[in-house]
């Protein structure tokens, strides 16, 4: 049985990805700043900026593969210098102490963000979208790609850009969680923003399962997009939330959720990631939101 290592296991996603792999046979192995109770003897509490203390977990554990998800939400924290610290210094950390080992990972899988390409650009995104963060978060995350790739002559690291992505246990401060929650509670009012922009929204054990086979058929030195290939717009997701509900919800556009110049339709190209791993066999987005509803 292979190991696989996974930094930020505590996560939404980490929770999911742990789950896809245990089920695929890997022995699933994880890193983080709090306890876990779920996989105690398996589980290393460690921080990404301790070298030493990262560096001797990594010996322990001895990793076949290293899925990299920590980092920090960009609608949680206000701090920039976090981001960079983690993102940044917190990625290097780990890639050297992989580097030091004496058996190197068949595959090191970093989780970027599709922030990278910015709000300038509309339409659909592929892999060769120029670039143009538009704030801290997703420059440090751009900026960790372009480190990441400094180690590519010592590791076999792919690069994955996951648009936005939902499901059960997804905190409320995220926008689709926020809209379920409001039906779950039968509140009558919710206060969101330009409701006619359309986003590409995917269902986490889609992208849980897109992270396992990137791992698998490891395309070292690639760079991905995980995404649905298909953009839904706010006005249309509340339209399937009330649908499936059956209830209805008065929308007051609140004025400080509207971003200025925002573009009306942001879209990845699933292209690039369907030639690599196959169909996904992704839910249709009513299913996940159905899913949510019902949790």
């Amino acid at each position: 049985m292979k190991r696989v290592l996974i930094t930020g296991i505590n996560g939404f996603t980490g929770f999911y990805v742990a789950k896809e792999l245990e089920l695929a046979g890997w022995e699933v192995w994880g890193i983080g700043l709090q306890p876990h109770a779920d996989i105690t003897d398996r589980y290393k509490q460690v921080d990404l900026l301790d070298r030493n203390a990262l560096e001797m977990a990594i010996s322990d554990i001895e990793p076949h593969a290293v899925l990299h998800m920590a980092g920090l939400a960009f609608v949680a924290l206000s701090d920039a210098q976090a981001f960079y610290q983690v993102h940044i210094v917190g990625t290097r950390n780990l890639l050297a102490a992989l580097a030091a080992c004496p058996q190197v990972p068949e595959c090191v899988l970093v989780a970027s963000s599709a922030y990278v390409y910015g709000n300038s650009t509309e339409g659909v995104l592929s892999e060769s979208t120029p670039v143009n963060p538009a704030n801290d978060y997703a420059v440090s995350k751009l900026a960790m790609e372009y480190m990441a790739r400094l180690w590519l002559d010592r590791l076999p690291i792919v690069i994955s850009r996951p648009f936005t992505y939902t499901g059960v246990g997804q905190s409320e401060s995220f926008l689709l969680p926020k809209i379920v929650a409001h039906f779950r509670r039968r509140e009558p009012v919710i206060e969101l923003g330009n409701l006619n922009v359309a986003r590409d929204f995917s269902d986490v054990r889609t992208v849980a399962k897109a992270y396992r086979r990137l791992l698998e058929v490891r395309p070292v030195g690639e760079t991905v997009n995980v995404c649905s290939g298909k953009a839904t717009s706010l006005r249309d997701v509340l339209a399937l939330v009330c649908e499936i509900s059956g209830q209805e919800i008065e929308v007051q556009v609140n004025p400080a959720f509207v971003r200025r110049n925002d573009v009306t339709e942001l879209c990845g190209d699933a292209s690039k990631l369907c030639s690599l791993v196959g169909d996904l066999e992704s839910p249709a987005l009513s299913d996940t939101l159905r899913w949510m509803l019902e949790a």
